[in-house]
């Protein structure tokens, strides 16, 4: 799995913050901005989120690019829909030498490691032979597994990767886009400290909103996360 922060808003923060002080101030924008030079954000940031005054986040964004993650994980992120994606396309590329992931669980059992990548094997020699055959690359790939890896690139803005973050890096989501939830988030905030610094599952700003589908660990999730 990689994960990397392509590009986003140059200095995201600043811009949060004058889209901010706008919506209460009779000075001129360029004003505003020549404020923001000088004054820290944190604050302000700290009182938006408080309120719930989160429409001036949508104005940063950021864009990453994933590699080496399962269709099984893309079919999850794309479910968030203030987002834009590109992906690399099974109807164009060829995937007769595909990647795959392998679910840490099925690692762990050599039996079912075994049984999965005979699968795996079977599955590309069978795309293999559709191509040979004839079979258009947009047919072939009906019988690829979920397991393929794939690319893609994802732009969300600030508000929206904070819902993100709240439920893709909680202890229930699924492994593998939790994981990549959490390197999105480390690397988010390596550039907009302020915005991202209580960024995660709920329970690191209250009470766990799962009930009794509680992991039951919260003080070991905010150590997880203190070290991002």
């Amino acid at each position: 799995m990689r994960v990397s922060l392509l590009y986003h808003t140059p200095d995201p923060e600043k811009v949060v913050y004058v889209a901010a002080r706008l919506c209460y101030s009779r000075l001129p924008i360029r004003d505003i901005e020549e404020e923001a030079n000088y004054k820290s954000p944190k604050d302000l940031i700290r009182r938006l989120k408080k309120s719930g005054h989160l429409s001036v986040f949508e104005h940063a964004s950021f864009t990453f690019a994933l590699e080496g993650i399962s269709r099984v994980t893309t079919h999850q992120l794309v479910r968030h829909r203030i987002a834009s994606y590109s992906q690399r396309s099974q109807r164009y590329v060829d995937e007769s030498t595909f990647s795959y992931v392998v679910p840490p669980e099925i690692e762990r059992m050599p039996e079912a490691k075994k049984l999965f990548e005979e699968f795996m094997e079977r599955a590309r020699q069978l795309y293999s032979k559709f191509l040979e055959l004839g079979i258009d690359k947009e047919d072939a790939r009906y019988i690829l597994p979920q397991a393929v890896e794939t690319k893609i690139i994802v732009t969300m803005n600030a508000r929206e990767l904070l819902h993100f973050f709240s439920w893709r890096c909680c202890r229930r989501a699924q492994w593998e886009i939790r994981e990549v939830a959490k390197r999105m988030l480390s690397q988010a905030k390596r550039v907009a400290p302020i915005l991202f610094e209580d960024a995660g599952p709920p329970c690191l700003r209250g009470p766990c909103p799962e009930g009794e589908f509680s992991c039951g660990k919260q003080e070991e999730v905010k150590e997880e996360f203190a070290a991002l």
